[in-house]
């Protein structure tokens, strides 16, 4: 079997996985596919299997979702969603992927002292708001690597386990579809990949499965851990 193959299923599953479960995982996946296919490559290939993750997690967690955390968070995004727009049509996102690992571990840095000085109101400031959701738009249009930075914004609004994932998965669903164009657009999406993403469906579940599974006997505290400490790995991973 071809290689690449093994390294998409492989990520295929954590994405399942990742979107109803153990959020952070996800991100792993961009490094894994990156090493299988050319970097603009696994990029286009990655964006529907993240959109079968996000529709899985939506029709497990929808009642969870709470709207009113983001609403104030998408223009934001947007912003940050066009500026990367220009960006990827000029340079290769993989030159990029250094700077949105240094992005998010200053992001993490500035969650634990958060944690640590308990600075409530800090997650609620405008300018944080913004940060995060230029961070979070121009991120996820370079490369789908904004899932550590939305996973620390939904830690600092102190959500519990499940209104996390299905918050998440509402979030992530809505820039994901809307991604899809500029893909399509940059021949990133196309036919050939768009019949691997095909095959790779009944992994994502698989792993959506275990993720459903494992949610409801993770402790609160671990849950908030594993988060920050697969947040870590990720900009770690894409550093280097």
């Amino acid at each position: 079997m071809d290689p690449a193959l093994l390294w998409a299923g492989a990520g295929a599953v954590l994405i399942g996985l990742a979107k109803n479960g153990v959020p952070g995982l996800g991100i792993l996946v961009v490094p894994l596919l990156a090493h299988a296919f050319p970097a603009r490559e696994s990029v286009g290939i990655l964006l529907p299997m993240l959109i079968v993750g996000d529709v899985t997690a939506i029709i497990l967690y929808r009642r969870h979702a709470q709207w009113r955390k983001l609403l104030g968070l998408l223009p934001y995004v947007i912003l940050g969603g066009i500026v990367a727009g220009f960006v990827l049509a000029r340079l290769d996102n993989e030159s990029l992927r250094p700077l949105l690992g240094a992005l998010i571990l200053g992001l993490l840095v500035l969650e634990l002292i958060r944690m640590r000085a308990n600075w409530i109101r800090l997650p609620h400031h405008p300018l944080f708001v913004g940060g995060i959701g230029v961070s979070a738009g121009f991120a996820t249009t370079i490369g789908n690597a904004a899932g550590p930075i939305m996973n620390l914004y939904f830690l600092s609004r102190a959500l519990p386990k499940h209104q996390f994932v299905g918050t998440a998965a509402w979030f992530f669903f809505v820039v994901n579809a809307s991604k899809v164009p500029l893909y399509v657009h940059l021949d990133m999406i196309t036919g050939q990949t768009l019949l691997l993403n095909v095959a790779m469906v009944p992994l994502i579940l698989l792993g959506a499965l275990a993720g459903y599974t494992l949610l409801p006997v993770i402790p609160q505290k671990l849950f908030n851990g594993l988060v920050l400490a697969v947040t870590a790995l990720a900009a770690l991973g894409l550093l280097w």
